[in-house]
């Protein structure tokens, strides 16, 4: 498979997941951008256009894993201070597994239901 080719099956994957997805300001939408350097997340007001909370694991010791549940640690708490209690969840083209697994399921016990 070519690299064209892989990145027009991500592009996609993505497009169908956000087809589905739409955050308000009651609702945002949970953005995950996961890549090899690391892991970027956004709370997103789509009817706005406004991001309303947003983070990344750059100052995070650990495994990638290990930073992803730190990481949702830390955004549970900057979201409930911005009066965020429910959320969408978007993976974008990542499958529910690994770090973004991790993520959703400590930002699931910090307070978030989505």
């Amino acid at each position: 498979m070519s690299l064209k080719d892989k990145q027009s099956r991500k592009k996609f994957r993505k497009q169908r997941v956000r087809s589905r997805i739409f955050g308000t300001s009651k609702r945002p939408r949970i953005s995950v951008r996961a890549s090899l350097i690391g892991m970027f997340v956004q709370f997103i007001d789509d009817e706005n256009g406004k991001t309303l909370v947003s983070s990344r694991d750059k100052d995070i010791k650990g495994t990638k894993t290990e930073k992803a549940k730190a990481l949702g640690e830390k955004l549970g708490q900057e979201a409930k201070k911005a009066g965020i209690s429910v959320a969408v969840f978007d993976r974008g083209a990542n499958k529910y597994h690994g770090r973004i697994k991790a993520l959703a399921d400590s930002l699931r016990e910090s307070g978030l239901k989505f």
